[in-house]
């Protein structure tokens, strides 16, 4: 399959036999509430015509509660409370879902609604079946249209917003690349409103100069900005799926974005396996232990967390649960699910082996997070 390195290579079958659109809700509602019908038909119509042309096409959606925020004629875009959002999002998941339904039959494609919410993609039973739904749906030809299930999504489950959510969708689909449809161009190497700003065409890699000029994250109909975009761009990279961001007010973006590759490309990284994608995509985590700097150079070079490497522990989570590993001045280093619960790691924090099997009464498991449940960040 040839290499994805700029925008039109997101249309081309060849180099991208799956794609994820996201488009947000500053796009799809203007600032009055109204829908941009037009504009979706458009945007429609282009993505038909990549189908057509052999190309696979998730579309990740969000809308509803800016949607069902204007119908119920609720203060605050309908954000205004969690119940408000909650209830915003109840009424417009319906109008949003039959928007898709008919515009994409007037290009003859059936649309698919799918709602999740965060333990949907954290959970593994849960991610694998959102995958085969998935499968299916793109076997039978039909556009799955999804958004987060804000309607029952408390605080403590949201993806918060759906450039992330668009990301591990795109895990889920085993898809080649995201688009992410913005209100500018790409990314700048500064505050795009700054005299001088430039376009960068192409990241190689995520590093702390493209975090710098990603910014914060901005406030309006959305719940993103760059800041967001650049999430979403370390998750699906590190799964080996290329991530694009590109200008989605123009009437037909995909056009101008592909002919004249406007915009921004990040290229994706080695992918290190389905079960370590999932992992590096998780949001949530029990808790972190931290690590000594020997431990930290023996997982660059793909070891296990051993107890003897561990200097501290905070949480309290279970065995089996998604932790993170910082190093010893704090700076997150890697992802995994833990062999033990935090009392445990507590108690065996710094020890050797034959010290363990004493306090534990049996013989200690081979680490506390183990390298095929683990993967750096």
């Amino acid at each position: 399959m040839a290499t994805i390195t700029k925008l039109s290579d997101l249309g081309d079958a060849r180099s991208c036999p799956l794609l994820v659109v996201k488009l947000g809700s500053a796009l799809l509602v203007g600032s009055d509430g109204a829908l941009r019908r037009e504009w979706l038909a458009g945007l429609v119509g282009e993505l038909a015509a990549l189908q057509r042309a052999g190309q696979k096409i998730v579309i990740v959606s969000s809308g509803a509660i800016a949607l069902g925020a204007a119908r119920l004629g609720l203060p605050g875009g309908g954000r205004a409370s969690l119940p408000d959002a909650q209830a915003a999002a109840s009424v417009g998941q319906v109008e949003l879902a039959g928007l898709y339904a008919e515009v994409l039959a007037a290009e003859g494609l059936v649309a698919a609604q799918i709602l999740l919410t965060l333990e949907d993609m954290e959970d593994r039973r849960r991610y694998l079946n959102a995958s085969a739904t998935l499968d299916r749906l793109l076997e039978l030809g039909v556009v799955p249209v999804v958004n987060e299930n804000d309607s029952v999504a408390t605080e403590e489950i949201r993806f918060g917003d759906n450039d992330r959510l668009a990301a591990r969708v795109a895990q889920a689909a085993r898809a080649d690349a995201v688009l992410l449809l913005s209100d500018v161009d790409g990314l700048y190497d500064r505050p795009p409103h700054h005299e001088g700003a430039a376009l960068v065409p192409h990241v190689d890699a995520i590093g702390d100069t493209v975090r710098a000029a990603a910014g914060p994250a901005q406030d309006g109909p959305g719940t993103g900005g760059m800041a967001s975009k650049l999430a979403a761009a370390e998750i699906a990279t590190r799964a080996g799926i290329v991530l694009a961001i590109a200008n989605g007010t123009h009437d037909r973006p995909i056009a101008r974005a592909f002919d004249q590759d406007i915009g921004t490309v990040f290229a994706a990284q080695s992918g290190p396996g389905a079960r370590k994608n999932w992992l590096g995509g998780r949001l949530s985590k029990a808790g972190t232990v931290q690590v000594d700097a020997g431990c930290c150079d023996a997982l660059a070079s793909g070891a296990s967390v051993l107890a003897a490497g561990i200097t501290g522990v905070e949480g309290d989570f279970a065995r089996g649960d998604f932790i993170g590993i910082v190093d010893p001045y704090g700076r997150e280093i890697a992802l995994g699910l833990a062999e033990y619960d935090a009392a445990t790691c507590r108690a065996l924090m710094g020890k050797r082996n034959d010290v363990q099997a004493e306090i534990l009464g049996y013989a200690p498991r081979s680490a506390v997070i183990h390298r095929d449940h683990l993967v750096m960040v």
